[in-house]
């Protein structure tokens, strides 16, 4: 089997593109062994990144939990016509540099992208080199989603759901390079044990149960007071309370008298064991929360989301009948409730409705059109660019002075 180096391009703004970069990489191992050389690789984090860009990705927890009707905003001014080309353009300018020295440090045969703004200074330095490694964007984003994240340049785009893939087509892309796979998640949700009684044994947990999982965050409000809520139900259940890092949220659940039993957990690295343990699960509505969720045919009670981009996953789930939004403590108590009654039918529906949305092979499948397409090279659709190679030069010189002038990157005539 012929070696292929992958160079995947993430960022960290969220949890859901680096887990992204995450779960292909370990589903190209499993897959292919040896002969894939994986690199995952924030630009941001390189020399040279532009310092207003890092905080901005350091800042996305603060703005979208503390300011999120700014951030909803932003996200929609963002995603104007005009205001994305011109977003585009500036991505270029700021992050050519550091984009050239990553293709030449690591040569790769395929750059898959889980941040859509990198594609612009890829797919351009691609144009300026006359490159034929080809470019592969997995979009994060379920069903709310940017224009940037559809870039006419690309060889191969990946998609979450049926409605990413209908955009994706509206705004300019050939069917032929849209793959619905799902989003890409930690190949371990794909290994469902023997039972839910098995999978509660192994974690020490009550096996016989309905069992309840809430999954905190710093991103994640109030997740104390919707817990609180469920500890004086009298419902025969099983709470598993993980406070994903958020110590202040960990130290609430510690001190808490429980009057139901209770799993409390600070950060867990096991989380597929978790979630094929449990009935249901209570979280924000992030794309990676309820991705894993619906992969392993979890319900989901959604209590909080960010405006504008979290839009869509909320109106997905509830749509579809794979759960329920509770902004409010009695609000998740009610539903609870509606879903217990009746010998669990309305909860028998909503789980029915997570296993069909779910794709656990989601990963497995990225990594094989991924695969395929860098033994292809690059299609001459995909190495389309919305202007000449030589306007991109003056525009580079322009921006960047004598220093963009030199072999590596692509300029000289």
């Amino acid at each position: 089997m012929t070696r292929q180096k992958i160079l995947i391009l993430t960022a960290d703004a969220g949890f859901g593109h680096r887990s992204a970069a995450n779960a292909i990489c370990r589903a190209l191992e499993l897959r292919y062994g040896e002969a894939a050389h994986t690199i995952i690789v924030n630009p941001l984090d390189e020399p040279g990144a532009p310092p207003f860009m890092r905080g901005a990705e350091n800042d996305y927890d603060k703005l979208a939990r503390e300011w999120p009707q700014f951030y909803k905003l932003g996200y929609k001014m963002s995603d104007m016509s005009l205001t994305t080309n011109v977003t585009e353009m500036a991505y270029v300018m700021m992050m050519y540099d550091v984009i050239a020295r990553l293709m030449k440090q690591h040569a790769p045969d395929i750059v898959v992208i889980t941040f859509p703004t990198y594609q612009y200074p890829v797919a351009a330095h691609r144009r300026l080199t006359n490159s034929a490694i080809p470019i592969a964007t997995i979009v994060t984003d379920l069903v709310s989603l940017q224009k940037m994240w559809f870039s006419q340049s690309v060889d191969l785009c990946l998609v979450p759901t049926a409605i990413a893939a209908r955009l994706a087509v509206e705004r300019g892309l050939d069917a032929d390079l849209v793959h619905v796979t799902g989003l890409p998640v930690n190949p371990a949700l794909a290994d469902v044990p023997a039972s839910k009684a098995a999978a509660r044994r192994a974690l020490g947990w009550p096996e016989d149960k309905f069992t309840v999982l809430a999954v905190g965050s710093k991103r994640v409000e109030r997740l104390d007071a919707f817990v609180q809520v469920l500890n004086h139900t009298g419902f025969d259940l099983h709470l598993v309370a993980v406070a994903g890092g958020n110590e202040t949220l960990y130290q609430s659940l510690q001190a808490t008298e429980w009057h139901v039993p209770t799993t409390v957990y600070d950060f867990v690295r096991n989380m597929p064991d978790l979630m094929h343990a449990a009935d249901c699960l209570i979280s924000k509505a992030g794309g990676l929360i309820v991705t894993e969720s619906l992969a392993c045919g979890l319900p989901l009670i959604l209590t909080q989301f960010i405006p504008g981009q979290e839009t869509g996953n909320v109106r997905f789930v509830v749509e579809q009948g794979a759960g329920e939004l509770a902004l409010e403590p009695l609000a998740l108590l009610e539903t609870l409730a509606h879903w217990l009654a009746d010998d669990r039918q309305l909860f028998h529906e909503r789980a029915a409705n997570a296993r069909r949305l779910g794709k656990p092979e989601a990963a497995f499948a990225a990594a094989d059109l991924i695969w395929q397409t860098a033994q292809a090279g690059a299609t001459q659709r995909g190495r389309r660019f919305p202007i000449s190679r030589d306007k991109m030069k003056a525009l580079l010189r322009q921006f960047g002075g004598d220093r963009w002038s030199s072999p590596d990157r692509g300029l000289t005539a």
